[in-house]
């Protein structure tokens, strides 16, 4: 691992996209500590930052073992990037969440996004995603399936996962990634559409 060390960050994603998981453990000791601080100075909550932190290494596991990364000579860049998207989704559900009055009246239900019709529609499709993926976690090895579970129905941040299952937060995140890898298998197997149209 320390000759990896040594290597700029364009071989250490070649690497680990080849299988090579060590050259991703020095991609994530290289920029953990400058993503986290990116994060949390601008959401400014000590959970919030960590789940975002974690989100943003799960994409890039997946993107990387996808072979889709193109970003050559930018790895921090295009982290930070990942990082900023999360945020900015975090912030626009907070806001959708919240309602917009009319005039005097403190509380105007047809101001109120959560019941337009396209975020009931929006509601449905979300519902029959997350039943697919319920159907699909049934097809995965059990460790795998916990933490999908723990994550997406229970809402825990993976340094909660780590600590219920008693493992690293490496071997969580790693988990999630086959997981998620092993589901997207098998959804393009059956045909089954995970994301919303």
């Amino acid at each position: 691992m320390t000759s990896l060390n040594f290597q700029p960050d364009e071989v250490l994603v070649g690497l680990y996209a080849q299988g090579n998981n060590e050259a991703f453990d020095v991609l994530l000791s290289r920029y953990k500590d400058r993503l986290y601080s990116y994060i949390n100075y601008i959401v400014r909550n000590d959970d919030v930052a960590e789940d975002i932190f974690q989100e943003t290494f799960v994409k890039a596991i997946i993107t990387i073992r996808q072979n889709k990364y193109h970003e050559s000579g930018k790895f921090y860049a295009w982290l930070t990037r990942i990082a900023h998207n999360l945020i900015i989704d975090l912030f626009r559900v907070e806001n959708a969440n919240s309602v917009i009055s009319n005039d005097e009246v403190e509380y105007d239900i047809f101001n109120n996004a959560r019941l337009a019709d396209a975020c009931i529609e929006n509601s449905l499709v979300n519902d029959q995603i997350l039943n697919d993926v319920r159907n699909l976690m049934n097809h995965l090895p059990e460790n795998q399936r916990d933490v999908v579970y723990m994550r997406y129905y229970k809402e825990l941040s993976f340094k909660e996962i780590a600590e219920l299952t008693g493992v690293s937060i490496n071997t969580a995140l790693g988990r999630m990634r086959y997981a998620i890898m092993n589901m997207r298998r098998m959804a393009e197997e059956y045909n089954i559409q995970l994301n919303a149209i």
